[in-house]
């Protein structure tokens, strides 16, 4: 049974949708959230269509229903805003690309945090790294109830933190942690979703702050570095060195926050400069 977990925080008339990752939660984006919204953002932290359930309400879904969720989610903030940012965690970077492809007129820049088109970081094993097969696999029914677990150390330098989030993540509460595995049928339709953005990088013309860690164990440097070299648009690296692949609640957060405060502030300040100079 889907559990609803979503967070809403009133601010300011700039607004910011999170986008959380595959099998994961809204709760790895609140305390971004929260410090945006600090920072006078109004902040939607949405939950994807299929998520925050157990293996067959994420498989009843595919791509095209994360994807439709999100355009739910701009859709009731634009009514509430002016201006409108998406950030995405992981697969969720790769929702709030294609949202801005799609909508440039509408989307005033994208925080690209952790992109994730492959996996292909040093904690993934071998066989894993094989997923971007898993579109041909599903194309003739093979491995429907399979599943990739999620390995040590799960996205998470903070030793303290990730005892927090794993120990969550395999009592089963999805809600909280999300699923302990990634079902090799919800991993083909990533990949088809990678496709298609890859396909759309050079349409993104909206300013894009690209962070990832240095270090990432899920998704090497060359995930950003496609993206930095792809989208047709300003685009700024961070890059955090005490991080892994969650660096929305890893250590290097409050950067995190910091950084994307600025940067999109810095889009509001030139907007309004432009709007007075109209």
């Amino acid at each position: 049974m889907i559990q609803q977990t979503d967070f809403f925080f009133e601010g300011g008339r700039s607004g910011v949708l999170l986008i959380h990752g595959l099998t994961g939660t809204p709760m790895e984006m609140r305390l971004l959230g929260k410090g945006l919204n600090r920072a006078g953002f109004t902040v939607h932290g949405m939950q994807l269509a299929g998520h925050c359930g157990d293996v067959d309400d994420l498989l009843a879904t595919g791509w095209r229903d994360w994807y439709a969720s999100v355009e739910q989610a701009a859709d009731a903030m634009l009514g509430k805003v002016d201006q409108l940012f998406v950030g995405g965690l992981s697969m969720g970077a790769l929702l709030a690309l294609k949202l801005a492809a799609d909508r440039p007129r509408q989307i005033a820049g994208v925080g690209v945090y952790g992109a994730t088109f492959r996996y292909d970081g040093w904690s993934i094993p071998p066989l894993a790294r094989l997923s971007f097969l898993l579109p041909l696999l599903k194309k003739f029914g093979i491995g429907r109830t399979r599943s990739f677990m999620e390995q040590p150390p799960y996205g998470i330098r903070d030793e303290r933190l990730r005892a927090q989030v794993s120990t969550a993540m395999l009592s089963g509460d999805s809600a909280a942690a999300g699923l302990p595995g990634n079902p090799w049928y919800s991993l083909a339709e990533m990949y088809g979703l990678a496709a298609s953005v890859r396909r759309q990088l050079r349409q993104v013309t909206s300013p894009c702050l690209v962070a990832h860690a240095s270090d990432d164990d899920v998704a090497s440097l060359k995930n950003a570095e496609l993206v930095m070299r792809e989208v047709n648009a300003p685009a700024e690296l961070l890059l955090l060195d005490d991080s892994y692949h969650m660096i929305t609640i890893d250590k290097e957060r409050r950067t995190l926050i910091d950084r994307s405060a600025a940067f999109f502030d810095s889009i509001v300040a030139s907007n309004g400069t432009q709007r007075a100079a109209a």
